[in-house]
């Protein structure tokens, strides 16, 4: 039957999934989901998943939704296939699983307040709170400065290996660049190396680049 992914192909939450399976060199079908007819909020979809948010994904039998869920499944499953994405055991694999809670917990919930002030505002002709915006700004560099800090010491934000930890930050750091935000990338150059580095893969290129080529 195949994997289907249904998503967009510029959504923040479809990103990580389709990131997974391109590093995983897995052949996929990519069922875009009508966000503005509401699709997404009635059947067929609801019975991928109930709170009518995407993505979803179907493989045989199985079927899921939550991306971070998704690219968890991925990589366990198809552990054979591109890139490994987790740590099995041992030091490597508590720390894997820390720096996605963090990523999360501490980095997405303020990234998301921010895309939705400084993009999707504007694309529902909303004002922008600047005062929010100033607010989630502060948030968001104290959390980039554990990053630095977490940085200068390895490769990748769980180790020297590439891992769901990085690629759950995608959708973020896509709406951080080119806002006014990007300067906190900007300005801590191991963060700034980190971001250019895991923007860059040929999975995540891929992915990021769909809706320029739409």
């Amino acid at each position: 039957m195949g994997i289907k992914v249904h998503g967009v192909p510029q959504g923040g939450a479809s990103i990580r999934v389709l990131a997974a399976l391109n590093e995983k060199e897995l052949d996929y079908e990519l069922l875009v989901v009508d966000m503005k007819s509401g699709a997404h909020k009635q059947q067929p979809f609801l019975s991928l998943n109930p709170f009518g948010q995407v993505p979803a994904l179907e493989d045989g039998d199985i079927k899921l939704f939550e991306s971070r869920a998704i690219t968890k499944y991925i990589a366990y499953t198809y552990e054979n296939h591109g890139t490994p994405l987790i740590y099995k055991q041992g030091k490597e694999m508590a720390d894997l699983a820390v720096w996605m809670e963090v990523e999360a917990h501490q980095f997405d919930p303020v990234v998301s307040k921010l895309a939705w002030e400084l993009v999707y505002k504007g694309m529902f002709g909303l004002q922008t709170d600047e005062a929010a915006v100033e607010e989630h700004t502060t948030k968001l560099a104290k959390v980039l400065d554990v990053y630095e800090a977490r940085l200068s010491k390895t490769k990748y934000i769980a180790g020297d290996a590439y891992t769901l930890a990085d690629l759950n930050h995608l959708p973020g750091l896509k709406y951080m660049m080119g806002s006014k935000v990007q300067h906190l990338l900007d300005e801590r150059p191991h963060v700034s190396a980190w971001c250019k580095n895991i923007m860059a893969r040929p999975a995540s290129a891929k992915v990021l680049n769909m809706d320029k080529q739409a």
